[in-house]
């Protein structure tokens, strides 16, 4: 190659490595981004919240706004973090788009009944747990059924993909599971007298209790899987302040407040069971 086609080359490929290297940049210093120092700024928090699940975060009919406990303690939290005139806002989460939203900061913190488990820790870092869930059962009013071991030589109904079929088998292990696609369907089958109990996370099941008064959950939780707000991997401040501000809340009652508001009446849920700050 000729000097003079060098050269050439050399100019041409100029705007490219300088585009490469400003691109490269940008990414390192989205890296380094502290989404505390932001939302302090901006003195708005954005959750990644539920809008499917009862009492948790469900969309209201008549206002077509997001409620529930974890709504009112996101709105609770973001006041004691940023000050009183601070703004809480929410985007739907489901669990599968849930971390993807956080990895890509539509969302700074998923609030989603999200359980804490070994896997979900290598994605993402958790705040202390804000509610003591675990696997339950949910039985007719006029049930035998008060334990879950109980459940030996029975059919038991749970939903395809969740913990709760695996975990039934460890303490009654010659209980049959029946799988169903959603709780809609496991829960019909309930009715419908195709199992003696329905089992998933204690909090789900007060959900389904809460509009099915001939239904209540039944002994203690089975599991311990409590449930945990979820920041990004290197946020640790954001993380900090969030737990300061939980714990600010159990000081002046506003958490046992709001689980009395949510859960109380909830036949078979036990409300000193769930609190766990």
């Amino acid at each position: 190659m000729s000097k003079k086609m060098k050269k050439i080359h050399k100019i041409l490929l100029a705007p490219f490595i300088l585009f490469l290297l400003l691109f490269l940049g940008g990414c390192g210093q989205a890296k380094k981004v502290n989404v505390y120092q932001k939302v302090k700024q901006s003195r708005t928090m954005i959750w990644g919240t539920r809008a499917d699940t009862r009492l948790f975060g469900y969309m209201d009919i008549k206002s077509s706004k997001i409620i529930g406990f974890e709504i009112d303690m996101a709105k609770a939290v973001t006041k004691q973090m940023l000050g009183k005139d601070a703004v809480a806002k929410f985007v739907q989460t489901t669990p599968k788009t849930r971390i993807p939203l956080l990895k890509n900061r539509n969302i700074n913190a998923i609030w989603a009944t999200m359980t804490i488990t070994p896997e979900r820790k290598k994605q993402v870092d958790f705040a202390r747990p804000y509610i003591g869930a675990g696997a339950s059962l949910l039985v007719p009013n006029n049930s035998k059924i008060k334990d879950v071991h109980q459940l030996n030589n029975k059919k038991v109904l749970a939903v395809k993909g969740t913990t709760a079929v695996a975990d039934i088998k460890k303490v009654a292990p010659k209980a049959k599971v029946l799988e169903y696609d959603d709780y809609g369907q496991a829960f019909s089958a309930l009715k419908a007298g195709q199992g003696v109990a329905l089992t998933t996370d204690n909090c789900l099941l007060a959900g389904i209790a809460s509009e099915n008064p001939g239904f209540h959950l039944i002994g203690k939780n089975y599991t311990n899987q409590p449930y945990g707000i979820a920041v990004d991997k290197g946020q640790a401040e954001l993380r900090d302040h969030i737990n300061k501000a939980l714990l600010a809340l159990k000081k002046n009652g506003t958490y046992h407040r709001l689980l009395v508001k949510w859960f109380d009446g909830i036949p078979g849920f036990n409300i000193k069971e769930a609190e766990v700050l």
